[in-house]
């Protein structure tokens, strides 16, 4: 099920909030518990088991680490359970599909292993629960219904934001659902809404068709720049419907966008991007291994080691781990040289630069064949394919509006445009007529079209 869905939007939301609203306060997270379970077993009926058995699992090892003695045994324990889990169903397929180019492993049997839908990010949400338990950020949950409700709340079950226990612990128990946060909660919703299905959505069309057309320079680049707009209105869109829907049930989820393109380094574009993921690997590898405190021999290392990791987080396939390696080559060489050197010059070459590397970078993490990969990359530097072909110039010249668009809204200024509306008098009426219409053009949209996929949900 997918939140950008007449189903969902008209039917099972409006069903689950209902009888949410009509509840006492007492039973909301149990209700919450079992719709998300729900959720999660419409789309993945056969894993909804594996998620229950992830979700015990690391309930008991929580009790574990606070009533026993040999705390680091837990833990290590429990953490090789979670990445055993994630390493079986994420990358048996990989290991086995390499093993089978190797001389003498040729008739390995085949291992094709269907991977449940969200098994990175609520297996990241378990682990950073029982590692902060373990280091005493905060105490073990004794319900095992609220610590489920953490676990599968469906607002973020699927594709994030990775939401650390410590920063939703106190709202488990005692949040407190208001009128102004949830229509906070809608208005950020339908933004959401808005990204997927009327940005993403067709950018993502125009990348099918244009990246397999070698037809020059032009188009290559045009190409990449809607698969560049399309999985950042994608993603960031879905984690403003997991915000928006949190706010109406009273969460507060952390941001996971803050206008990445807007960056001037790679070091800065990673502080904008999938925030949570970014937060996730400092805290609780790139720290522990050191971080910066060990000399900066041991900070590359570690930079190095973080990145190959968050690389294959995305994907059991090579190009991520060569996507994560290469975005971690240019942050050492940030840390080490670079960023001296773009301080000192104009902050739109500052911006061109970190712009052209995030793009290249989607290259990478796009194709997942070599061959198509290089030639790809190629028919961005070189001309001969020409500059621009007959089939891509319609293409490109048919979606002018939709690239431009596209463009314009990764801007700050549209934000500000409706803060300063919202202040006036009559601001209501514009807030409640953005509204309206947001939500009829998404719902006549969705009920037209049938492109509608989330590109983070295979992760």
């Amino acid at each position: 099920m997918v939140f950008s869905s007449v189903f969902f939007l008209f039917f099972y939301f409006l069903a689950v909030l209902a009888v949410y609203f009509g509840l006492p306060r007492r039973f909301r997270n149990l209700w919450l518990f079992l719709v998300s379970i729900f959720f999660y077993g419409y789309g993945e009926p056969v894993y909804v088991l594996l998620l229950l058995a992830s979700i015990l699992g690391n309930y008991l090892c929580g009790l574990a680490l606070e009533r026993r003695t040999k705390k680091k045994l837990i833990l290590t324990l429990c953490v090789a359970g979670n990445l055993l889990l994630l390493g079986f169903f994420k990358y048996t397929t990989l290991v086995v599909d390499t093993l089978q180019l190797l001389p003498g492993f040729e008739s390995l049997p085949d291992a094709k292993i269907a991977l449940p839908i969200g098994i990175s990010f609520f297996t990241f949400q378990s682990m950073s629960y029982v590692i902060d338990v373990y280091w005493g950020n905060c105490k073990a949950q004794k319900n095992f219904i609220t610590f489920g409700t953490y676990v599968a709340l469906f607002p973020q079950l699927i594709a994030g934001p990775i939401v650390r226990y410590v920063d939703v612990e106190t709202q488990l128990q005692t949040r407190r659902e208001s009128i102004p946060l949830f229509n906070h909660g809608v208005k950020l919703f339908l933004v959401g809404l808005a990204k997927k299905v009327l940005l993403a959505n067709p950018l993502g069309l125009l990348w099918t068709q244009l990246k397999v057309i070698p037809d020059g320079i032009v188009g290559a680049w045009v190409g990449i720049i809607a698969f560049s707009l399309q999985i950042y209105f994608d993603f960031s869109g879905y984690s403003d419907m997991a915000r928006g829907l949190g706010n109406m049930f009273g969460f507060n989820f952390v941001k996971n966008f803050d206008y990445p393109y807007l960056c001037r380094s790679i070091t800065d574009f990673w502080r904008r991007w999938h925030i949570s993921l970014s937060t996730w690997f400092r805290e609780y590898v790139y720290i522990p291994l050191g971080g910066n405190r060990k000399g900066k021999s041991r900070q590359c290392l570690n930079l190095l080691i973080v990145w190959g990791l968050t690389g294959l987080w995305h994907g059991a396939s090579w190009n991520f781990l060569i996507w994560g390696l290469y975005f971690g080559l240019l942050l050492i060489a940030e840390k080490l040289f670079l960023l001296g050197f773009l301080e000192k010059i104009p902050g739109v070459f500052r911006h061109f630069y970190a712009i052209f590397f995030v793009i290249i970078g989607w290259v990478l993490f796009d194709f997942t064949d070599f061959s198509q990969m290089l030639a790809y990359l190629g028919s961005l530097f070189t001309g001969a394919n020409g500059i621009l072909g007959r089939e891509a110039g319609f293409l490109i010249q048919g979606n002018l509006v939709l690239l431009l668009a596209g463009i314009a809204f990764c801007l700050p200024c549209w934000k500000k445009l409706y803060l300063r509306i919202a202040d006036k008098s009559w601001g209501w009426i514009a807030d409640l007529v953005g509204t309206a219409l947001a939500l009829l053009l998404c719902t006549a949209t969705l009920i037209s079209s049938t492109y509608n996929p989330f590109l983070y949900f295979r992760f």
